[in-house]
């Protein structure tokens, strides 16, 4: 990843149905964007990516740092995720020009 964004801002979009592991690269990564499964409501996630709406929304599943906390429920003595449950931003839109890396 590193040798795709060098140092530019580096957005990553994650096209998933459930959490997976992103630690290994955290570091690397200024924004993440959970897109789940837009299908063809892909286009929608371009209008956020790209300014056009704000981001709304919050994570519907608590997000684990690594595969040996699962199972992992809110209250477990071992909670301790990424990103907890319900977590998320809102946004306004923005008005702004993005260089693209792939």
């Amino acid at each position: 990843m590193s040798a795709d964004c060098g140092n530019v801002k580096c957005v990553v979009v994650t096209l998933s149905g459930r959490p997976f592991v992103i630690e290994p690269y955290e570091s690397q990564i200024d924004a993440l964007v959970a897109a789940w499964l837009p299908g063809t409501k892909g286009q929608g996630v371009a209008d956020v990516l790209f300014g056009e709406y704000g981001f709304t929304g919050k994570l519907p599943r608590t997000w684990f740092e690594t595969a040996d906390q699962l199972p992992m429920n809110v209250g477990d003595s071992h909670y301790d995720p990424l990103f907890p449950y319900d977590f998320g931003l809102t946004t306004k839109p923005v008005n702004a020009r993005f260089k693209i890396c792939f």
